[in-house]
């Protein structure tokens, strides 16, 4: 059976385009056509002139709901990060695990694998951010835990993730040549991030082949005239880079200067995390951020579209475009080639939210799955 979805305002690739209906067969798009031209014998679906985007996706979050998966890994944690993400219109996580013990990691490894045959499929894997990563940059991440990759430590984590390892933030200017050419030939995202790189040091390695930044301006030197660091490098060679939009770990005016450099590729990442008394990482909800017990600031208190409400209005970023960062530009980085629009042969992982970004309703896969206002 088709379900055909009407009287909306469709947001994708750039455009904001009424005056059309969204054909749904199985779990993908066959058809964006005029409503006259509504097959017949379709379910019929008015959303009253709600927005339609394409389902948002987010490449660094540790947690969501209750349980924190990034410090305290588990099958439970990861249902209740699909469930709750779902909810919020987020159709495609990694899930992330900061700077830990080798103990950690290897448990949120197994977990991933654990709950992989039972999962309903947002859950796209992990991101590990650290423990490769620069000390003299290590943020909110402990130190006793930061170190250099070996070749044996990566290729025994890789193998036993069974590829459920998808992302990993290091500090590439302390990696051997030999970890980070294994990495890449796995197919791992590789980003910089916790770096303290030089202009020269960042120039070897984006795009050669580190792809990606990780959360722009944060756990990074800063831009200067006489040392313009790894943000200068960032700027010029254009990798993909992840900002973390909620005005308290980057300014606007900063986001603003970000979008001007990188065009399209620029992407949105929460940076989510949950509050927890569990674990490495005790992080504590004052209000819009969450905070180590010593006041560093760790998390955020972000989802992906009160990030894309954000850029909208604090940086004068368009609708289309705004939603770009939070769903086509992510999915282009992690290769997931039928996500990120609203186009026939696409996915059909839908966002449908009201004018002053509250979620209506997700679907996922073609089927409504979370559903606050609105019944199909």
């Amino acid at each position: 059976m088709l379900t055909a979805l009407y009287n909306t305002q469709i947001v994708s690739n750039g455009n904001i385009t009424g005056g059309k209906a969204v054909i749904i067969q199985g779990d993908q798009i066959l058809a964006i056509v005029d409503p006259a031209n509504i097959p017949a014998d379709v379910i019929h679906v008015d959303l009253n002139g709600a927005y339609l985007a394409p389902g948002l996706i987010d490449l660094q979050i540790y947690g969501a709901g209750s349980l924190y998966f990034g410090g305290v890994p588990s099958v439970e944690a990861l249902q209740q990060m699909e469930q709750g993400l779902l909810q919020q219109g987020c159709t495609g996580f990694f899930a992330t695990v900061a700077t830990n013990s080798n103990e950690v990691v290897l448990q949120a490894i197994n977990a991933a694998r654990a709950y992989r045959p039972t999962a309903i499929g947002n859950f796209l894997g992990l991101h590990l951010e650290g423990p490769y990563i620069n000390a003299l940059r290590k943020g909110a991440h402990p130190e006793k835990y930061i170190k250099k990759a070996t070749l044996a430590e990566v290729q025994s984590w890789i193998e036993l993730a069974g590829g459920e390892v998808k992302m990993m933030t290091l500090a590439p200017e302390l990696q051997d040549e030999e970890v980070i050419s294994y990495l890449h030939n796995q197919g791992i995202i590789l980003s910089s991030g916790h770096s303290n790189a030089t202009y020269t040091q960042a120039k070897a390695f984006l795009n050669n082949p580190i792809q990606a930044a990780t959360h722009l301006y944060n756990a990074m030197p800063p831009l200067h005239h006489r040392k313009p660091g790894i943000i200068a490098a960032i700027f010029e060679d254009k990798p993909y880079a992840s900002i973390i939009a909620d005005g308290l770990h980057v300014d606007y005016a900063m986001i603003r200067l970000a979008k001007h450099e990188l065009g399209d590729k620029l992407f949105l990442i929460s940076d989510a995390v949950t509050e927890t008394t569990e674990g490495t990482y005790l992080h504590k909800r004052q209000g819009d951020k969450y905070v180590m017990p010593d006041g560093t600031l760790s998390g955020s208190a972000l989802t992906m579209l009160t990030a894309v409400k954000n850029c909208v209005n604090h940086v004068n970023i368009s609708l289309p475009e705004a939603v770009n960062m939070a769903s086509l530009y992510p999915a282009q980085l992690a290769s997931l080639k039928t996500k990120g629009k609203v186009e026939a042969g696409y996915d059909a992982d839908l966002i449908i939210f009201d004018t002053e970004f509250n979620p209506a309703f997700t679907i996922y896969k073609g089927k409504t799955r979370y559903n606050n206002k609105h019944q199909l």
